[in-house]
């Protein structure tokens, strides 16, 4: 408990400083409810950052069209699964127990296969989705920082780690728009 109340108390030292350094600026209270807040930490929603950046549309998109091929595959396949239980169901009576009982395992194993390779494919998607999202922070990361270095700030935190902050310090919006412009969808 007492590792999770320093960071905190830090924080808002640091942010005591930025106003009684806002103050001696001479930044009135009118300023602060504009968005001028000098501050050594920003505030960034990175969900939001990825999934509103032409980059991360670009991906969900992807993601989204491999997956409902996926799906689409899947119903087919169950389908097919479907029939074939069916069919051998129909056959049952013109067969002798030991016969059934051998191409119902054979089935089994086979429905047991194919749910294995399917399942590995829907896996594949969410591991496709955090490579992309590895490649992405890993290209804006330097983005991040040249806007850090503008903004004169020490340190960039994720929006919903922090406890109350102003939300004039919360920089996605300007984050998302330099990002598109320095990286695009990231297709090349």
């Amino acid at each position: 408990m007492r590792s999770a109340v320093r960071p905190i108390l830090v924080a808002l030292a640091l942010l005591g400083q930025v106003q009684a350094g806002g103050a001696q600026q001479g930044l009135s209270v009118a300023d602060l409810n504009r968005g001028s807040v000098v501050s050594p930490i920003l505030t960034i929603d990175s969900e939001r950052l990825f999934l509103e950046s032409e980059f991360g549309q670009r991906v969900a998109a992807e993601v989204e069209a491999k997956g409902t091929a996926l799906a689409a595959e899947n119903r087919k396949i169950e389908a097919d699964l479907e029939a074939e239980e069916k069919q051998l169901t129909e056959v049952r009576a013109t067969m002798d127990a030991e016969e059934f009982r051998t191409l119902a395992n054979e089935f089994d194993e086979k429905v047991q296969q194919i749910r294995q390779v399917q399942a590995t494919k829907g896996r594949a998607l969410t591991t496709l989705l955090d490579q992309e999202r590895e490649v992405f922070l890993g290209a804006a990361g330097p983005v991040l920082e040249r806007l850090m270095r503008e903004t004169d700030a020490a340190v960039i935190l994720e929006l919903r780690s922090v406890f109350v902050s102003s939300s004039a310090i919360e920089i996605t919006d300007d984050a998302i728009a330099r990002i598109n412009e320095t990286l695009g969808s990231g297709s090349d």
